[in-house]
């Protein structure tokens, strides 16, 4: 591989790294032969990838996992919980190559059941086929110790390190010990707890370090029934804690659901050019299989259409056999053998809207990281938003607003605020002195910047705005009206950005007679008017401000032609006040300015005399 192909593949991954989501889920790493070669789990996808391409990286084996790498996938779930699961699930089908922690065991625990007469359950870093069975390893120590505590809980494990024996218990050998009396275990070294019993807790033991949770609990329920028919309720009752106990730990993660079994899960995600369908499928209760595909719609397909077609190319190219296909739609489809449900609640609705959720996450990270390579193409998506929206005749590249600001009609000023791209362009923005308005009269203010504003414009032959915003509702979009069409008859589209009572922006109206026009407030869209509206009010309040700031600062003797502000300055600190300066004696005001000043002050204060 060259220097450049090695730069164009870290590039291309930094990509998909930046647009990937700050929520827990599993990552895959694939190589040039889109064969997977390791798996991993994240609390947050985006920061736990983004580690692996750090510049200060310098563990070895991470560095030549990085060089392998030519494509990332993702699945983000509900919880760290279910990533584990899910991280699990991904291991034990693909095997990946740079899984080696998982695969040998050396640093994460397993579980082991010993072929013993009697067999123990324990964890273990040391794997010996020839002692046991080995379940894991285990990534996530505190999961293992909660499934082994469980399996205390429901079927008492001898702990002892003994080599019991037939031969042993029936000559006796063995001593009852303290683990029996806390009933931590059944005994069964001293008759305790028969074979048949203790081995049928085993092989349960075993089903759920396996996933098989399903079998044990229908065992289970009709053990219980048949102990309640035989009048045996204290045994029956025994059974159903444990039951209940396997059950809580089966519900608790929406990502391993024992009640469904080889499905598969297909949701769609439509744009006006693209598709994206997302793919999951469920065996033995587990995820062990999740992928996006997006189709570029060529003839206007339908989501039926495009349902179909993924059903088909994904059984195919992931061999599925499930007898289930679960659908957000009925479709007219028929596959021999397969039933299509539409689920409305429950365990595989919640798949569904799981499928659902990777496929919006997956579309919503490849327009990030298409608008991240191209910052201009979320721009334009914006304006062309904005103008399908309103029904502009062409996309709004420069929007101007307008805002006054005055205390009961004192210093009254107004400002113009310009967007270009839907960013700022500070450099346009313009302020105004109000000239014509006596009072707080806020529609006549804004006629008269409005008009004076484009007139302008006009008269310079500079180009004029493609939308003029109002900060607020109907009048302000009529006086702006009345300036533009009816006195300058010009035809430029009008909105206005109205607030509620308390004072947040809450609707947007176009046309006239003004009407609400339908945009939801958490949207990108709404979000740039809203700070388009934030950003004039601030430039008026502003500008307003620093006018009555320079007005109360304003002093009688700045009206004294030939007294400067050093001037002014010295007098007011050696006086302390105008009042003093003009009762002050001419030889007083000489020994602190000089002759020639003091005569021109003393003259001003008594013209008079």
């Amino acid at each position: 591989m060259t220097k450049e192909e090695n730069e164009a593949r870290l590039a291309k991954l930094k990509a998909i790294v930046s647009a990937l989501p700050e929520k827990p889920g599993s990552y895959q790493y694939y190589d040039a032969e889109g064969t997977i070669i390791y798996v991993g789990k994240a609390k947050n996808l985006k920061n736990r990838v983004s580690s692996y391409f750090h510049t200060e990286v310098d563990r070895f084996k991470t560095k030549v996992l990085v060089s392998k790498i030519w494509d990332i996938s993702y699945t983000v779930v509900n919880s760290e919980e279910d990533a584990l699961l899910l991280e699990n699930a991904l291991i034990k089908k693909y095997n990946p190559r740079y899984n080696v922690l998982l695969k040998d065991g050396k640093t994460y625990p397993s579980i082991c059941i010993t072929k013993e007469y009697l067999p123990r359950i324990f964890p273990t870093r040391t794997i010996n086929k020839k002692g046991g069975t080995y379940f894991g390893p285990y990534s996530h120590i505190s999961s293992m110790q909660a499934v082994l505590e469980l399996i205390k809980k429901l079927y008492h494990p001898r702990t002892c390190r003994l080599p019991i024996t037939k031969e042993g218990i029936e000559q006796k050998k063995y001593q009852i010990c303290l683990e029996y009396h806390l009933k931590n275990c059944g005994g069964p070294c001293v008759g305790k707890q028969s074979l048949q019993d203790y081995q049928k807790s085993i092989a349960q033991a075993r089903e759920i370090l396996k996933g098989n949770t399903r079998q044990v609990l229908t065992d289970m329920k009709d053990e219980m029934m048949r102990l309640a028919d035989d009048l045996r309720f204290e045994e029956a009752e025994e059974i159903k804690r444990k039951y209940l106990l396997i059950e809580k730990f089966v519900a608790t993660s929406e990502v391993v659901s024992h009640t469904i079994n080889n499905v598969d899960v297909l949701s769609i995600t439509n744009d006006e050019k693209i598709a994206f369908v997302n793919y999951i499928h469920v065996s033995n209760g587990q995820i062990n299989q999740s992928f996006t595909f997006e189709y570029k719609k060529k003839l206007d397909e339908t989501e039926e259409e495009l349902l179909q077609l993924a059903i088909v190319e994904m059984r195919e190219r992931f061999h599925s056999q499930a007898k289930e296909i679960i659908l957000p739609q009925e479709i007219d489809l028929d596959i021999e053998g397969v039933t299509i449900t539409v689920p409305q609640r429950g365990d595989k609705k919640k798949l569904l809207e799981l499928s659902l959720m990777n496929g919006k996450q997956y579309k919503f990270d490849r327009l990030k990281q298409a608008e991240k390579l191209n910052p201009e193409q979320k721009q334009v998506r914006l304006m062309k938003e904005l103008q399908d929206l309103l029904h502009l005749p062409k996309m709004p590249y420069q929007i101007e607003c307008f805002d006054n600001s005055n205390i009961s009609g004192s210093d009254a000023v107004a400002a113009c605020v310009v967007f270009k791209k839907m960013k700022p362009a500070k450099s346009d923005y313009r302020k105004y002195n109000i000239k014509t308005v006596v009072g707080p009269d806020d529609y006549a203010s804004m006629k008269e910047v409005v008009y004076r504003r484009y007139k302008r414009l006009i008269e310079e032959q500079q180009p004029l705005p493609d939308l003029i915003v109002a900060d607020g509702g109907k009048g302000q979009m009529e006086v702006i009206r009345q300036a533009v069409q009816d006195e300058l008859g010009i035809d430029i589209p009008i909105a206005g950005l109205a607030k509620n009572d308390k004072h947040r922006t809450n609707e947007l109206l176009y046309g006239f007679p003004p009407r609400v026009i339908g945009i939801k407030d958490t949207s990108e869209l709404f979000r740039v008017l809203t700070q388009l509206q934030d950003e004039v009010h601030r430039f008026a309040i502003t500008f307003h401000r620093d006018k009555r700031s320079k007005r109360a600062l304003h002093s009688e003797l700045d009206d004294i032609k030939g007294i400067g502000p050093k001037t002014r300055d010295e007098l007011l600190n050696g006086f302390k006040s105008v009042k003093r300066i003009r009762e002050a004696e001419l030889k007083t005001l000489e020994n602190l300015i000089g002759h020639s000043k003091a005569q021109i002050v003393y003259q001003y204060f008594h013209q008079e005399e």
